[in-house]
C-alpha cells in the first residue's frame, strides 16, 4: 500500500513538473513568434501571440501547432498610392496547422481567418475630398462617414449651389462592399439638388468610392465588409500565411 502511494505521488509530480515545462516552453515559443513577426511586418510594438491546445510538446515533436491566435492592435496597411497608408486597428487572426522551423524563424499557416476595424476617420482621411464638378455648377465633396445602420455606411457630402454660393449639406445611405481587394461605398439612392437631379455619373464621382487595402501581415486578403458603429469591419482570410521568416 505504501509502495502505490509513493508510485502515486511521483506520477503526480512527474504530471507538474511536465505541466510546468510545456508552459514555459510555449510561453518561450510565444514570444519568439511575436519578436519574429513584429520583425517581420515592421510593427512598432510586439503583437499578441497565442499557441492554443495542450499539451505543446508534442505539437512540438510533430512539427505543426493546431491552432495559433495572433492580435496586431494597429496595422498600417498600404493603400496602393506611394507613401499613403490606412492604419487598420484590433487586427486577430486565427492560423490553422502552422509548421515551423526549429528556431521560429520562418513559420506558415495552412489557413488563417481574422477580423479588423478601419475608423471612419481613417477611412475618410484618405477620400478625396477635392470638391468635383456634379454639373449645373453644382460641386460636392465627401466630408463625413458615420454608421447608416443595418450594415450600411452615411456619406455625408457639403454641396455647393451655384449662383447663390450656398453650401448644403446631404447624408446618403451607401452599401459598403469588398472589391478586388478594396473596400467599395456606393450610394444606395441620390438625391435631387434644390429640385434638380443631376447626371448620375457625375453625381457618383463625388458620393461613391473605394479604398485599396494592400500587403497584409502575412499575404491575408479582404474578405468581406460591413459598416459598424465606429468603423468598417472587415474579415480576412488566407492561405499559405506567412507568420514569420
Amino acid at each position: 500500500m505504501r509502495a502505490l502511494r509513493i508510485f502515486l505521488i511521483v506520477v503526480v509530480i512527474l504530471g507538474v513538473l511536465f505541466v510546468v515545462v510545456d508552459r514555459v516552453a510555449v510561453h518561450f515559443a510565444e514570444g519568439e513568434a511575436a519578436g519574429k513577426l513584429k520583425t517581420t511586418e515592421g510593427l512598432a510594438s510586439d503583437p499578441d501571440v497565442s499557441i492554443e491546445g495542450f499539451p505543446f510538446l508534442t505539437q512540438v515533436a510533430g512539427g505543426t501547432l493546431d491552432d495559433v491566435r495572433v492580435g496586431i492592435k494597429d496595422y498600417d496597411a498600404s493603400t496602393g498610392t506611394a507613401g499613403r497608408t490606412i492604419r487598420i486597428q484590433d487586427l486577430k487572426a486565427d492560423m490553422k496547422g502552422v509548421t515551423f522551423t526549429g528556431d521560429y524563424s520562418s513559420a506558415t499557416a495552412r489557413t488563417a481567418t481574422g477580423s479588423a476595424l478601419i475608423p471612419y476617420a481613417e477611412l475618410l482621411k484618405n477620400v478625396d475630398t477635392e470638391p468635383t464638378d456634379l454639373g449645373l455648377g453644382f460641386t460636392g465633396r465627401v466630408v463625413g462617414l458615420a454608421d447608416g445602420g443595418n450594415g450600411k455606411i452615411k456619406v455625408t457630402l457639403d454641396i455647393t449651389v451655384p449662383g447663390v454660393n450656398a453650401h448644403q449639406k446631404v447624408d446618403l445611405v451607401s452599401t459598403v462592399a469588398v472589391k478586388n481587394d478594396s473596400v467599395q461605398v456606393h450610394a444606395d439612392n441620390l438625391p435631387k439638388l434644390a429640385g434638380v437631379s443631376l447626371i448620375e455619373d457625375r453625381f457618383r464621382q463625388a458620393s461613391d468610392f473605394q479604398q485599396a487595402i494592400d500587403k497584409l501581415p502575412g499575404g491575408i486578403r479582404l474578405d468581406k465588409v460591413e459598416a459598424a458603429a465606429d468603423g468598417v469591419e472587415i474579415g480576412v482570410t488566407g492561405s499559405n500565411v506567412r507568420l514569420a521568416g
